[in-house]
């Protein structure tokens, strides 16, 4: 999966219509593999985000959980530290 989408679900306050859509667009650009669609394409490209970010707010708004909110901030920071460790790795591995 790209590592552009993030979790959305979970969170106080709730995810955005803006967050949604970044996701749906990040989803359909890895499906389809184009950055930006030609002209050809655009629409169908256009109404592929939509309907993508129609059903992930149908399926955020449906799930049920007994599990406290999650804090972005905090999430935030984790994902850093994960990418730092991570990157910090891949240079290791590259410098010997």
């Amino acid at each position: 999966m790209c590592r552009s989408i993030k979790t959305l679900h979970n969170f106080k306050p709730p995810a955005t219509d803006d967050e949604i859509r970044a996701s749906s667009l990040q989803f359909v650009r890895k499906l389809s593999g184009f950055t930006r669609p030609s002209r050809a394409n655009e629409a169908a490209f256009n109404r592929a985000v939509d309907q993508v970010a129609q059903t992930a707010r149908g399926l955020l708004d449906a799930l049920v959980t007994n599990a406290p909110p999650r804090d972005r901030d905090v999430e935030a920071s984790k994902a850093r530290a994960k990418a730092d460790d991570r990157f910090r790795s891949q240079d290791a591995r590259h410098a010997t």
